[in-house]
């Protein structure tokens, strides 16, 4: 897709965030846009903004988790702008941090269930009708750089995003013969409020092993200020449409980060490739990869021993009453 004007797009986290990046670029671009966002306030704010650009924007409140809801918001932007959307961005996502082992189901039910059942309920809904509209577009989800990585803190989050990533390689192949392209978006940090949603988790969904609090939140705020912008973010990925890419790595050595992380797989399928693996390991990053990392987190890593400061906010951590969760072997 190279001609945005005059085309509808439709963008879940549109309200707030990468989100609202995306939704400023492509309606400046000309497009007629839909924010699908599941706070209000958001919605009031982001409405409050384009209102005074006299954009062509309309604002729905959803849950992307909830299938019926997904398919009203469809039916509603046929009724609002008269057809499908030609572009489909979904943007919403939620995360929280803690080890591994002290996931519970519904940290599971809560993260997987928005980052990744909130892709597949965006996919069957509109795809049959972009489908039979006839008139090809552009399907996108911001995956996130943890689509690449499994670490050991976001085990629910990155395990979700990497399903998304491949779940949209293979729409991008089954969506050709149509003329609908797709696109995976993979930044790592934005400056962004998603600190905000595990403070605003479901009711039902309240039971987490993490340590989760005002402080942890705080801490994990301040490390989103020094995120990518989300205009920028989103300038990335309207160039990345254009340019036919499938893979947009919002980065100048994009290509290179994901060469050197997937590099592990080749390592895991044999003996002496493990043994590489432990001793990189015990290794500090080279300065290559301190450059990239500065790339990605938006502020500078130097080669050396790397460990996340938390203070004392106990970011990260598992919850103080899980007694299989042995404080002595997390760093």
């Amino acid at each position: 897709m190279k001609d945005f004007a005059g085309k509808i797009a439709f963008i879940t986290g549109g309200a707030s965030g990468a989100g609202f990046g995306q939704a400023q670029i492509f309606s400046e671009a000309g497009m007629k846009v839909v924010i699908a966002d599941i706070r209000q306030d958001h919605l009031d704010e982001a409405m409050e903004y384009f209102n005074g650009k006299g954009a062509a924007v309309h604002a729905i409140k959803l849950d992307v988790t909830d299938r019926e809801a997904t398919a009203a918001a469809a039916d509603e932007v046929e009724k609002v702008f008269g057809a499908p959307p030609d572009l489909l961005v979904m943007t919403a996502g939620v995360n929280v941090f803690g080890p591994a082992e002290a996931s519970t189901y519904d940290d599971y039910d809560w993260v997987v269930g928005v980052c990744f059942g909130g892709v597949v309920n965006g996919l069957v809904t509109f795809v049959p009708r972009m489908i039979k509209a006839g008139k090809g577009g552009h399907i996108t989800a911001t995956v996130s750089w943890g689509a690449f990585t499994a670490a050991a803190m976001v085990a629910p989050y990155t395990a979700a995003k990497a399903a998304v990533l491949n779940l949209l390689e293979s729409y991008y192949h089954a969506l050709k013969p149509y003329g609908i392209e797709v696109s995976a978006l993979t930044p790592a940090n934005i400056k962004s409020k998603i600190y905000e949603t595990a403070l605003n988790r479901p009711e039902h969904l309240q039971n987490t092993g993490y340590n989760v609090n005002e402080k942890t939140q705080e801490f994990l705020a301040s490390i989103h200020e020094h995120g990518m912008e989300p205009r920028v973010l989103a300038q990335w990925l309207k160039e990345g449409i254009e340019n036919g890419l499938f893979l947009i790595v919002p980065y100048p050595s994009g290509p290179r980060m994901v060469e050197l992380e997937l590099e592990r797989f080749k390592h895991y399928a044999s003996a002496d490739g493990m043994k590489y693996l432990k001793e990189k390991a015990e290794q500090p990053p080279s300065e290559e990869q301190c450059k990239m990392m500065s790339e990605r987190e938006g502020y500078e890593i130097k080669p050396g021993p790397r460990r996340i400061e938390t203070s004392d906010s106990g970011f990260a951590k598992a919850r103080s009453d899980l007694d299989w969760v042995d404080k002595s072997k997390k760093a």
